[in-house]
């Protein structure tokens, strides 16, 4: 039985199938193997893929692009705010939730993040069934590991609406794993593991320790500021110099001319990572001007070099968060399609000299194989889980801290669960309290960023504990359980270690 594996990323989507014990991408019907995720809206139809990234030029205001970015988030967080900014496309607020605002002539239609991630599972089904030549269903999804529960709920809706069956969901660090087999073909070694991960939009890199074959996060970060996109723009912004230079004109205050560049410089950049020079043409560029220009390897690098020390750094900053010397890491693998980048690919081995580099698979089709291959598995098993409520999530996602007072009256966190802590999970805590106090009231905050004073709205809950008995000498010992469940649920009780009273609270949404 065959079952598919799917990665939906800002910039572009990618599926592979698992059949007769093995997994590969399959190619959509244009031959590319990796789909733009861009969704164009016109008059009669909706496009998605390369013909509707390819539109975009004329068609800007119905064309929808990192639909990733928004899904199920509010107006008020700011990834969703950046996007808003960006986006050619209007967004807008209804009764709550974003819409984008398509106007395609006579009548102006609504459509949600979850509409337009909908139509690019459906194209990752289409393309899956074409290769398979029958109706494929079951299907693993991966997500970036710091996607919270709305935003998990959101895909996950957008992908059963697209006729699939969800079997899991997996975070995007552990597929990579799956796809080169780690951890599992030797199962009792112990190992640690670099996930590197450039994509359009963001660069992520994690730190995974693989022992008996259980994947344990030691430290993750996500950089927003740099992705592929950042190396396509410079490109793009030497070509129009050069533009300027051959014909007087500066086109870089032109927003259409600047589109067709940047699609030029996108396919420029993708040929460079093969080959040593490429053609960058665009036809009628400006004014009836056509540009011709060919580009070499060594001036793309040269023209990117500042963008690759940005993607150099983090990973030095994560060996030093872990307390990890590069000497102990024992394999780097490389994911996203930028990582495909051939200077990229020897400044990460520059930096791990005697380090495995595992790039074996092409970066863009690690993250989908590895999600195809735990399809397979699952498949394989009598009863997989196949309900959306119980999605495996391999380690907490952001710090859980408690606030209390120190000697000095002066607040200060203290880290009860760390990022990346296996579940489920249990952690007790006692906490002191003065003993003419009859109450008392615990406030858990979460906090993704290594702070130790979170800002005041990463609270998200308080238990007070109330009608304690005075102490007129000594304290309030306070027993604090966290229970963290598998589906990111916490629970949490307190108990007065002196008269056994108790109270307790269930948070469901904790990541």
């Amino acid at each position: 039985m065959a079952a598919i594996g799917v990665h939906l990323g800002c910039t572009c989507a990618c599926v592979a199938v698992y059949k007769d014990g093995r997994a590969d991408v399959v190619a959509n019907d244009a031959g590319d193997r990796v789909t733009p995720a861009v969704v164009g809206f016109l008059e009669n139809e909706v496009i998605v893929g390369l013909a509707a990234k390819q539109s975009r030029v004329r068609n800007a205001a119905n064309t929808v692009v990192k639909v990733k970015q928004i899904l199920g988030r509010s107006s008020d967080d700011p990834q969703a705010q950046k996007h808003i900014s960006e986006s050619k496309c209007p967004v807008v607020e209804k009764g709550g939730k974003l819409r984008y605002e398509i106007d395609t002539g006579d009548t102006v239609k609504l459509a949600s993040p979850e509409d337009v991630a909908k139509l690019i599972f459906s194209k990752m089904k289409e393309t899956a069934q074409s290769a398979l030549g029958s109706d494929v269903n079951d299907v693993v999804i991966t997500v970036p590991f710091d996607f919270g529960e709305s935003q998990k709920k959101s895909l996950g809706e957008a992908a059963a609406a697209a006729g699939f069956n969800i079997l899991r969901m997996v975070h995007e660090p552990s597929a990579a794993l799956l796809a080169y087999g780690i951890g599992q073909d030797s199962p009792t070694d112990k190992s640690n593991v670099l996930v590197y991960k450039l994509g359009g939009t963001s660069l992520s890199v994690t730190m995974i320790e693989v022992n008996s074959g259980i994947y344990r996060v030691l430290a993750t970060k996500t950089y927003d500021n740099i992705g592929g996109i950042r190396f396509t723009e410079a490109l793009a912004q030497y070509l129009a110099s050069e533009f300027q230079r051959s014909y007087k004109q500066d086109i870089t205050g032109n927003a259409r001319a600047m589109m067709k560049l940047m699609n030029s410089a996108d396919v420029a950049k993708h040929s460079l990572s093969t080959l040593g020079s490429a053609n960058c043409f665009v036809d009628s560029l400006y004014d009836g001007m056509d540009f011709d220009c060919n580009v070499s390897r060594a001036r793309f690098e040269l023209i990117g070099s500042s963008l690759f020390n940005q993607c150099i750094e983090p990973i030095k900053l994560l060996l030093e968060q872990v307390g990890v010397k590069a000497t102990s890491v024992n394999q780097v693998v490389l994911c996203g399609g930028s990582a495909r980048i051939p200077k990229l690919q020897q400044l990460i081995r520059d930096l791990f000299s005697d380090v495995e580099l595992l790039s074996s698979i092409p970066p863009d089709e690690v993250i989908p194989i590895g999600a195809a291959i735990e399809a397979g598995i699952l498949l394989g098993k009598e009863n997989p889980t196949t309900d959306l409520d119980t999605i495996t999530i391999e380690c907490s996602a952001s710090d859980i801290l408690v606030k209390e007072a120190d000697e000095s009256g002066a607040d200060k966190f203290s880290v009860l669960l760390p990022s990346g802590t296996p579940l489920p999970a249990r952690r007790q805590h006692t906490l002191q309290a003065p003993g003419s106090f009859t109450s008392v009231c615990l406030e858990l905050y979460e906090s993704i960023q290594k702070s130790s004073t979170p800002q005041e709205n990463s609270k998200f809950a308080q238990i007070v504990l109330k009608d304690l008995q005075k102490k007129e000498n000594g304290v309030h010992d306070i027993v604090t359980v966290l229970t963290m469940k598998r589906d990111g649920s916490l629970h949490v009780t307190c108990t007065d270690k002196d008269t056994g009273r108790t109270e307790m609270i269930t948070v469901e949404d904790s990541s």
